[in-house]
């Protein structure tokens, strides 16, 4: 294997299994090596979101979800089945802020509503260069062609994070429900 164009994580979350293995086969098929997590419980998710499950050299992190009123829609299991400490429910800005620290990294939150300012705000507090997501809920071919789009631009094209996005964005009407949010 020839060394990747970039390091990708792809976190996976509930009932987001075909777009997600869609998005792998295409940035593989690019040239990245993409990381597959897959979360079943509020906990896989926070491993990602802490950094401590990364692969150290990990780019960019694309977190493909469902998403509601500006959080990750979460996996509900039994009261019996959650770790202690473990906790229930979406995840929103408090969540992020409480877990995430991803230092340096790009973050598209590929989900209706994933680009709410509030919780785009807790990934940069979190340590994010850039964050990414839609303020709306785009359909969900929309989502996947923008996610593909972008990274097409930055693999095949080189282009830099903003440029990818700003063309992606282009696809269509929908797409400009996508947001871009930068530290500093």
């Amino acid at each position: 294997m020839s060394k990747p164009v970039v390091n990708v994580a792809l976190v996976c979350g509930p009932d987001c299994d075909m777009e997600s293995q869609a998005v792998r086969a295409t940035l593989e098929y690019f040239g990245a090596r993409v990381f597959m997590y897959w979360v079943g419980r509020p906990n896989d998710f926070i491993s990602v979101l802490s950094g401590d499950d990364l692969y150290v050299n990990t780019d960019l992190v694309i977190l493909n979800f469902h998403g509601n009123e500006g959080k990750f829609v979460m996996p509900e299991l039994g009261d019996d089945i959650y770790e202690e400490g473990e906790p229930g429910g979406d995840f929103g800005p408090h969540e992020i802020s409480s877990f995430a620290n991803l230092e340096g990294k790009v973050v598209f939150g590929n989900g209706c509503s994933l680009g709410d300012p509030a919780l785009a705000k807790a990934f940069l507090n979190a340590g994010c260069r850039i964050y990414i997501g839609p303020d709306d809920y785009p359909n969900g071919n929309d989502a996947l062609m923008f996610i593909l789009r972008s990274f097409y631009e930055i693999i095949e094209h080189g282009k830099d994070i903003k440029e990818a996005y700003e063309i992606a964005s282009t696809l269509s009407v929908e797409m400009s429900m996508y947001k871009y949010y930068e530290h500093g």
